[in-house]
């Protein structure tokens, strides 16, 4: 019998150390007090984001997609995400959110009420952006027509619907660092944060393992899409030969250098890129040339 206890009790002691160390981390109100966002420069990065692709009513155009109210759906072999309202409105979407929260939701992946996010929100890619980044984004969200669209519950069955779940697989998954290091030009090094952070390129190029970590041995190495349908490139310069000119104009125009055009998923993601200056084009593009090429 005290044998049993002893065990019960190293059993608990062991799942508490577990959750206290997989507990969800949030932002430090105190260090962002002083940032101040301009919402100018904040469309700048909520285009760099792709904020719309997924939180603009599903087949939304042109000033629709900057009414975030959420409702896209993604479909992936761990069950289907909602995508949530993230608009400015104060009970149905993110009105109510401090600079703090939406610095802790992109950049670690924890929501207000101290909850583990699901990866189908990629903030292990927007934890590289900048806290200056993140406050302007809030300046421009919090300038979008609001919506009082309800948010819908994910679909998940057992056991991923157990969010506490999510702190292990962010200590197993939740890797952050840069993938592509080593001296670059300032030009690579923007693009480097467009693709590897803000863009989120990697969440779809790059192929993922069976618990859905990014294998990022591979990067950007195309692999089955992540929702199930098709195949997503290849976009290491083992496939992808175009010139810098080519992709940066593909990034503009979605038209390739065959004179064919983006489709599907890649459309929506033109739409976003062709809303950026020039210059983070060829900034994606330069990057894209110091990718280690992978077949």
């Amino acid at each position: 019998m005290r044998r049993m206890l002893a065990l019960g009790l190293a059993v608990a002691a062991m799942a508490a150390a577990g959750l206290w160390i997989t507990r969800p981390e949030r932002s430090d109100a105190a260090a962002l007090a002083d940032l101040a966002g301009d919402a100018t420069r904040g469309e700048r990065v909520f285009w760099a984001g792709g904020c719309a692709s997924c939180h603009a009513a599903p087949g939304s155009r042109d000033e629709a997609r900057l009414v975030l109210a959420g409702g896209v759906r993604l479909s992936t072999a761990f069950g289907t995400f909602v995508a949530p309202n993230i608009s400015p409105h104060p009970t149905q979407g993110i009105g109510g959110w401090s600079l703090a929260d939406l610095d802790s939701a992109l950049r670690h992946g924890t929501s207000p009420e101290g909850r583990h996010y699901y990866p189908s929100f990629p903030w292990t890619s927007y934890a590289h952006a900048t806290p200056q980044d993140v406050a302007d984004l809030k300046a421009f969200l919090d300038t979008l027509p609001p919506s009082d669209r309800p948010n819908e519950p994910h679909e998940l069955s057992f056991p991923f619907d157990q969010r506490l779940l999510l702190g292990g697989w962010k200590l197993l998954a939740g890797e952050t660092r840069w993938l592509v290091e080593g001296e670059l030009t300032p030009e690579e090094e923007r693009g480097r944060y467009l693709v590897e952070g803000l863009g989120h390129c990697g969440e779809c190029h790059t192929p993922r393992d069976g618990i859905g970590r990014r294998e990022t041995a591979r990067w950007l190495a195309g692999g089955p899409n992540p929702e199930g349908r098709g195949t997503i490139p290849n976009i290491t310069p083992a496939k992808l030969d175009w010139s810098a000119a080519d992709i940066a104009e593909y990034l503009s125009s979605g038209f390739t250098p065959d004179y064919d055009s983006a489709g599907g998923q890649m459309a929506d993601v033109i739409r976003n890129t062709s809303q950026l200056p020039d210059e983070d084009r060829r900034a994606i593009a330069a990057y894209l040339k110091r990718v280690p090429p992978e077949e």
